[in-house]
């Protein structure tokens, strides 16, 4: 008779166990299949299109995300029609997640070594740029795209990257405020600009900022120019650019 308990008592306990793995496994495949459906809509929504402009959003450890936030708030927005104008990506040395100065997690789109062919390049800055002016395969990669890019854009302290590269030597720069003189030592063929006075400069393909919500400045007057004004408008109506200017009222 124990026997035969003992035997009912393992069968039950197998099929509880049996019950409980195929109701995780239902869970989990449902949870998989959300995910498809997450990225399908994604890809979806903003697909790679190779015959439209392709802005390029440099990224790295420390990076100031709203520098890079901006820029893509600006080119990411469809015209009147919701027609997808720009290709926007972001862009690392690897595809390991990155993690920004204010603690957010971004994974790249592309590496220095698949990246497509770019029409423009945003640098944008951190902190401590020490790490990054000093990346041989970073300013190899800024070197390299110059040669393909009809725009490079620079915001705060991407000035040393660019700075670096020497690509802009010869060329009016600005950096963020308080950053012009070590700038101009350190880098003494740009044309610095006083950043106590001027907030956004452009000389040929180079533009620059002093950064931070300025970002928004470069990335909406290259935007002008690869469109329209009356796309400029829209998107800054679209960005409720005015309510800023009315702050208090």
């Amino acid at each position: 008779m124990k026997t035969i308990v003992t035997l009912v008592a393992i069968v039950a306990f197998l099929t509880s166990c049996n019950s409980n793995k195929k109701e995780q496994v239902s869970k989990t495949n449902l949870t998989q299949q959300e995910v498809k459906t997450v990225n399908k809509q994604a890809k979806h929504l903003k697909p790679f299109k190779s015959e439209l402009p392709t802005i390029g959003l440099l990224m790295f450890d420390g990076v100031l995300q709203g520098e890079v936030i901006a820029t893509s708030d600006v080119f990411a927005k469809p015209n009147q029609d919701f027609e997808q104008l720009f290709n926007v990506i972001t862009i690392a040395e690897t595809k390991q997640p990155i993690t920004t100065e204010e603690g957010m997690h971004f994974i790249p789109d592309y590496t220095f070594n698949d990246c497509p062919k770019l029409t423009a390049l945003f640098v944008p800055s951190g902190y401590d740029m020490y790490a990054q002016v000093r990346n041989k395969k970073m300013i190899d990669f800024i070197k390299q795209k110059n040669k393909e890019t009809k725009y490079i854009v620079s915001n705060c302290a991407g000035a040393q990257l660019i700075g670096a590269s020497g690509i802009a030597d010869g060329h009016k720069i600005v950096t963020y405020i308080g950053g012009g003189k070590q700038l101009q030592e350190d880098y003494p063929n740009l044309k610095v600009q006083n950043d106590s006075l001027v907030t956004f400069v452009e000389d040929g393909k180079f533009s620059s900022s002093n950064g931070n919500l300025t970002s928004y400045i470069s990335a909406l007057n290259l935007l002008e120019k690869m469109t329209s004004l009356e796309h400029r408008k829209f998107v800054e109506s679209y960005l409720y650019i005015d309510r800023l200017n009315n702050w208090n009222e």
